[in-house]
């Protein structure tokens, strides 16, 4: 079913490459206006022509979701939104807690968490008046085990999960849900590239052996499927993984 008028835009942020980019194609697909935020202008707008060029509706606006002022300008477009997703964020490094770089621990804090914080404060209340709003949050299953090298991501995914689990507490009896869908192993073009500083040898590492990781697609598939489900429906927590994938630490490789 589309959406309903009220209730049809939807914005994606990180919408540039990976899930952000296969989220916003499918929600598209799905029958919402959808809203392309990210840094890199170039590749969204090319993302929103090639939305159009399929017959659906795409507008591009660059934006740092780490830039407040920035985030509560775009904000003001907006008389209501249908749907938030909060997708934008990503890992840096791999380095254990005693050698681990701050900054890279504070930059993942302040583009997963801040950056989640300050989009999800400024659209809240065009999600509320949209009178059926949705809020997402992509978090990841190292929001929820920890594994070694991976301290400054995996603090920075607890507290985004947190804030969603939070927000849903502080916002019940309003008309909008908050859904959280939490990813493990996902192979795309830049994750692991983008942790290990464009090291390409170590970002195939990380999927060695892996026969079928999660594509940015399969994530896609499952964050609009959770959106288009009626709207007394609220999937609170979704963990996808690969079968491979038993765990953050128990991965089943081939050869």
């Amino acid at each position: 079913m589309a959406p309903a008028a009220s209730s049809r835009i939807a914005v994606v942020t990180g919408a540039s490459s990976g899930i952000g980019a296969a989220t916003a194609r499918q929600l598209a697909a799905a029958g919402y206006r959808v809203v392309l935020t990210a840094r890199r202008k170039d590749r969204i707008e090319a993302l929103a022509e090639e939305i159009a060029a399929a017959g659906h509706q795409a507008t591009a606006y660059a934006l740092d979701i780490t830039d407040r002022a920035a985030v509560d300008e775009f904000a003001t477009a907006f008389k209501a939104v249908g749907v938030l997703v909060n997708n934008a964020g990503g890992a840096l490094g791999a380095d254990p807690v005693a050698s681990g770089d701050p900054e890279q621990w504070r930059q993942m804090y302040e583009t997963n968490v801040i950056g989640t914080l300050n989009v999800t404060q400024a659209l809240l209340p065009a999600l509320t008046a949209s009178g059926d709003g949705t809020v997402v949050v992509l978090s990841s299953t190292a929001g929820f085990a920890t594994y070694e090298g991976g301290g400054g991501y995996v603090a920075a995914k607890h507290a985004e999960h947190v804030l969603a689990e939070t927000l849903r507490l502080e916002i019940v009896g309003t008309p909008v849900r908050v859904i959280e869908v939490a990813p493990g192993m996902v192979k795309t073009d830049e994750f692991a590239l983008t942790r290990f500083g464009g090291d390409r040898e170590k970002a195939a590492k990380v999927y060695a052996g892996v026969a079928q990781p999660l594509s940015a697609d399969d994530v896609a598939d499952t964050i609009t499927w959770a959106v288009t489900r009626p709207s007394h429906v609220n999937i609170d927590l979704l963990v996808v993984r690969p079968r491979a994938q038993a765990s953050n630490t128990k991965i089943h490789r081939e050869g």
